[in-house]
């Protein structure tokens, strides 16, 4: 008991419930100041916002375009997501390792142009081999290697290489007002139009350009899609070089390979369980340019597309543009390509 004293004389004792209470309604005293000090300012940003005028606000998409708003948004910092994501870094793997990771090469390149949703078929039977392939890692077993002999290559890691017949292609998040073209006119003009479940805005695929589809399990490689995405990258600069294109270079914040400031080659994928399936498009010759048109390109307003043979005195074909990108995967991925596969 604690002694209450008033005018210097006892008055009597304090009760011990009394100065319980007594500390409960200080530590509640100072939360609600706490709370108060926390409405105060909720109250000075919600005017702050409403002083902002709806006319000068605006919100950036991924893509990087600044999209006009009427609602009162303060934007206190706009950024964009960078595509250009990673970076290449060489694997570095024994020669004598090389040696052995053997990978199938559907080599269609020279053949007529393939409908897109045959070859789309195709990726998925490849993708779904692996995936029966890895079916034993639930039972904490080690998967069959991925790389191919000369007599076996199902369930194995495979390149396919191809031209398509003409179509735009949507990804899983892209912006259908980027086609310009109507259903009757894509009807007219003969080209299909196809949402797939790769990442990416539309792009076109059609004769004269090589169309490149690794189905790779990235566990024998990079278990990294940046990295993936720039190894792509890495290859199709490395074939520009072979084929006599001075000047390709990649560009910040997005996906892709340009040539004094021109898109020549567009990449979109898609990963499941680290095996990656759609790929790249790299414009060798003019046909390949001629339905560009009807489509912002990869949803890049104001940009240009051009083809390997604007920047070469003596053209190249497709086929003769496989070769050398044949030869900067084997570079890139430290993998040998075997031409041993049956066609579509």
């Amino acid at each position: 008991m604690i002694p209450l004293m008033k005018d210097g004389g006892f008055v009597g004792h304090i009760p011990p419930s009394l100065l319980e209470n007594h500390a409960s309604m200080c530590k509640y005293k100072k939360w609600m100041e706490v709370k108060m000090c926390s409405v105060r300012f909720v109250v000075f940003v919600l005017l702050a916002i409403s002083w902002f005028p709806a006319s000068s606000c605006f919100v950036v998409t991924p893509s990087g375009r600044p999209i006009p708003t009427n609602r009162h948004i303060m934007v206190l910092k706009a950024t964009k997501s960078s595509q250009q994501l990673g970076e290449f870094k060489p694997m570095n793997i024994e020669d004598a390792i090389v040696s052995t990771r053997n990978v199938q090469l559907v080599d269609l390149s020279s053949s007529d142009p393939i409908p897109f949703h045959t070859a789309w078929d195709m990726q998925k039977e490849f993708v779904q081999h692996h995936i029966d392939r890895l079916q034993v890692e639930f039972q904490n077993k080690i998967p069959e290697t991925q790389f191919t002999s000369y007599d076996s290559y199902k369930q194995k890691d495979c390149v396919i290489m191809l031209q398509h017949t003409p179509v735009y292609t949507l990804g899983t998040a892209s912006d259908s007002n980027y086609v310009k073209l109507n259903p009757q006119d894509l009807s007219s003009q003969g080209i299909d139009l196809v949402r797939i479940e790769r990442g990416g805005e539309v792009t076109y695929h059609g004769p004269g350009q090589l169309t490149v589809y690794p189905i790779l399990d990235l566990r024998g490689y990079n278990k990294d899609i940046h990295w993936y995405m720039r190894a792509l990258e890495e290859a199709i600069l490395l074939a520009l070089q072979k084929a006599g294109v001075h000047g390709a270079l990649r560009e910040d914040d997005v996906t892709g390979v340009w040539v004094r400031n021109k898109k020549v080659a567009a990449l979109g994928v898609k990963v499941k369980r680290w095996v990656t399936m759609h790929g790249l498009a790299v414009n060798v010759d003019q046909r390949s340019l001629q339905n560009f048109q009807g489509i912002v390109p990869c949803g890049l307003e104001g940009r240009e597309v051009a083809c390997i043979n604007d920047f070469l005195d003596a053209p190249i074909t497709v086929k003769e543009f496989a070769v050398y990108l044949k030869e900067a995967l084997e570079i890139v991925f430290e993998i040998n390509l075997i031409d041993n596969c049956t066609p579509l």
